[in-house]
């Protein structure tokens, strides 16, 4: 059964390093490039950066504590908190809701590489769960 913790980590990282590289680059430009993205009136420019900075942090919190939890496999809690993580690249379609950001393509797809490491994210925690049973069982035998 260690196979397929081993797997699930290897996978994990994967999905965790694609996921944190592009929300990096694409938060980071919505920080640095405020104006070129779509706007909800009423709230200024400092505001959605600093909503936007503490959005960032607390959703890569969420998955390094995902993280560490499938390390002490403590599997549902780390599928849980991986599963808020998500919600940081699905986040950034909201910017759709409101209009297409004025930006070049390469930080367009960004948007767009945030949903898919999120929906990545999800594989992964659907992936989980359906050998949750087998682990669990595996992890009381041990204890």
């Amino acid at each position: 059964m260690g196979d397929v913790h081993e797997k699930g980590l290897a996978a994990l990282r994967i999905v965790l390093a694609f996921s944190l590289v592009s929300t990096t680059l694409h938060y980071a430009h919505n920080i640095i490039a405020v104006e070129r993205y779509p706007q909800f009136q009423g709230i200024s420019n400092t505001v959605t950066q600093v909503t936007v900075v503490l959005g960032w942090v607390v959703f890569t919190a969420f998955g390094a504590l995902g993280y560490r939890r499938y390390l002490q496999r403590r599997y549902w809690p780390a599928l849980a908190f991986l599963l808020v993580y998500s919600l940081s690249g699905l986040a950034t379609m909201g910017h759709f809701l409101v209009g297409v950001p004025n930006v070049p393509v390469f930080w367009l797809v960004t948007i767009f590489t945030d949903a898919f490491a999120a929906v990545a994210i999800w594989a992964f925690v659907i992936w989980g769960a359906t050998r949750l049973g087998q682990v669990r069982d595996y992890i009381s035998t041990e204890r």
